[in-house]
């Protein structure tokens, strides 16, 4: 039985096939007397593996999720990001129906970002694929990079006017809340010393 070739995420055979018109709530508003303009952010690769694996439905992850389908704020992918999201939910066990819903959801409501090879610059130099990442919030001109990558505490919480957060600290700004002080700052010593892969659902449950 011959396989179905499937075009990589984020080629424009793929856009073709799942996006139809962008929805004209997938941009931010310029216009003369717009009252606000919605957050620009990206996501790394783990806060859509941990939305994806939650059990919790109250979760920071999955809350944003919702709040990103309702188009409460601009969600910005590259082709770079999509490829490593398919390999990284894959490795994790997603099912194939599941991630395909999810990539013709990007399809429809996410801003697409073209990040030519020249604007991916080495700063994160613990892990290449983190300066696709990167790049991508600034060739799109985003607000906020949400991350739970320890990779990412060097550049202590900004990248020129990119405020890199967690998921909890960016729901909070889109929520429009006021959270304490002092759970800006996930500094519990037991969450360093879980494995990567585990940090994830620890967070979750903030």
């Amino acid at each position: 039985m011959s396989r179905v070739q499937r075009s990589p995420p984020g080629s424009r055979r793929w856009r073709r096939k799942f996006a139809g018109r962008p929805s004209p709530k997938a941009r931010p508003s310029r216009g003369i007397g717009s009252v606000t303009e919605r957050l620009r952010a990206v996501f790394d690769t783990n806060v859509f593996v941990s939305a994806l694996l939650s059990r919790n439905p109250t979760s920071p992850t999955q809350e944003l999720m919702r709040r990103w389908r309702n188009e409460e704020f601009i969600l910005l992918v590259s082709q770079a990001l999509l490829m490593e999201l398919v390999e990284k939910l894959q490795a994790r066990g997603i099912g194939q129906d599941q991630i395909q819903e999810l990539l013709a959801t990007i399809a429809r409501l996410a801003e697409w970002v073209d990040v030519p090879p020249e604007a991916v610059v080495s700063v994160v130099a613990a892990d290449p694929d983190d300066d696709q990442i990167l790049a991508c919030a600034v060739a799109g001109r985003a607000d906020y990079l949400v991350t739970y990558d320890p990779h990412f505490d060097l550049l202590e919480g900004k990248h020129g006017s990119i405020k890199i957060a967690r998921a909890l600290p960016f729901l909070w700004k889109v929520r429009g809340d006021q959270p304490p002080a002092s759970l800006m700052r996930v500094t519990d010593p037991m969450l360093a010393e879980l494995r990567d892969n585990d940090r994830d659902a620890a967070y979750d449950h903030l």
